[in-house]
């Protein structure tokens, strides 16, 4: 009964919120902080783009933390190693089934730790690949192929993964794509014009789908 009052409490704090995007903080030696640049800019095209009023100004919130509730939406990246505790990975959890969102990108590297730790969330829920006429990717814009490359890596198809808790999209998952990567500045990477565009359309229709359901 006193989870199940938590949880109401959650939800309450989660639907009252500002639209705000945060970027979960993680312990386990692993750079959650890679990519400064990204979050900014596709803040920037979001709110240009699909007029949302997200702050300029991404917060980090450690995952532990009751901050995680003052979000609508997560977002995680990173290259290594990654570790749950339990209070984090319980934490997380209640957040995700209260009405929140992550999106986790595979800045190379990420994989294998995330799946290990997402199974300490949620013990039963295994990653699903996304279909194409999924919401998420018909949104504002379109992507009738799914995710889009955008960097080559392994070279392996762009893939992108779900968890679904009773039905609903909590975690999306960009596998072999790295989509923030291409929401950095240009000089970064030098990605083309094209390849940026098509990053920050994907990454704000991700926010457009996490802002609505």
């Amino acid at each position: 009964m006193k989870q199940i009052f938590f949880i109401f409490l959650t939800y309450l704090s989660l639907i009252s919120y500002a639209q705000d995007v945060a970027i979960l903080k993680y312990n386990g030696g692993g750079d959650w902080y890679a990519n400064p640049t990204a979050i900014p800019n596709l803040v920037a095209f979001a709110n240009k783009n699909i007029k949302t009023n997200i702050s300029k100004n991404p917060q980090a919130v450690t995952i532990g933390s009751e901050d995680l509730f003052n979000y609508p939406m997560l977002f995680m990246t990173g290259h290594g190693n990654i570790h749950f505790s339990d209070d984090d990975a319980n934490n997380l959890r209640n957040y995700l089934i209260s009405g929140g969102f992550l999106h986790v990108s595979d800045n190379y590297g990420l994989d294998k730790f995330i799946r290990r730790e997402l199974k300490k969330v949620f013990p039963k829920l295994e990653f699903k690949e996304i279909p194409t006429n999924h919401p998420i990717y018909n949104q504002t814009f379109k992507f009738p192929n799914g995710i889009p490359k955008i960097h080559e890596h392994d070279k392996k198809a762009a893939q992108g993964f779900g968890l679904f808790y009773e039905g609903r999209l909590v975690i999306f998952y960009d596998h072999e794509t790295d989509l923030s990567d291409g929401w950095e500045d240009e000089i970064i990477h030098n990605n083309p014009k094209s390849v940026r565009e098509k990053a920050l359309k994907m990454g704000a229709n991700i926010i457009e789908y996490a802002f609505k359901n």
